[in-house]
């Protein structure tokens, strides 16, 4: 009984978290020019790594990686690399850059990972899908673009054992997969 009662506690704790409301992002300002395509990446490869808190502590000494064509990548085989790294498990990413929007509106935004995920967009969080999982859907933001453009994105994502992979999704109504023109950096 008693782990049991751990257990439903930690899937709790652990999945993502449900996002209450409408979050107002805000446009980056100024607004960039010249940005190149995809997200800027910096990699740590520790020992283990098995929550965001670990992931966080971890990344200070991440080193600069081969960039993001954007938010698309597919669940891998394990064994495959994870992302743009060099290697397939215990992989720690601190993802940077901006996403467009392309219209004003209310949009819903979600992520599917395998493992950890946390990100903020236009100064809101709108994924925190800590701990280890396959890869599934963080649950859904909705969120408020005043206005076209762009909007800084951060990004802490870690990846243990097993296969990997890193989406996001975004749309008025149903979110769709993100292009990875919509990112820049």
């Amino acid at each position: 009984m008693k782990n049991t009662i751990i257990t439903a506690a930690c899937g709790m704790i652990c999945a993502s978290a449900t996002f209450a409301g409408t979050l107002n992002l805000t446009p980056a300002n100024p607004q960039p020019s010249g940005l190149t395509e995809g997200l800027a990446v910096s990699y740590a490869y520790p020992a283990d790594v098995k929550s965001l808190s670990q992931a966080e502590r971890i990344a200070k000494g991440a080193k600069p990686g081969k960039p993001l064509a954007g938010m698309d990548y597919i669940d891998t085989k394990d064994g495959d690399k994870t992302l743009t790294s060099t290697k397939a498990h215990h992989v720690v990413a601190d993802i940077s850059g901006y996403v467009r929007f392309d219209a004003a509106g209310t949009y819903t935004i979600d992520f599917l990972s395998n493992d950890g995920l946390q990100v903020k967009i236009g100064g809101q969080e709108v994924a925190f899908f800590d701990g280890r999982h396959p890869c599934e859907e963080s649950d859904p933001a909705t969120v408020k673009v005043p206005s076209a453009g762009w909007y800084e994105l951060s990004a802490l994502y870690f990846q243990r054992t097993g296969s990997a992979c890193l989406h996001m999704r975004a749309g008025m109504g149903e979110p769709d997969w993100m292009e990875n023109a919509s990112f820049g950096h």
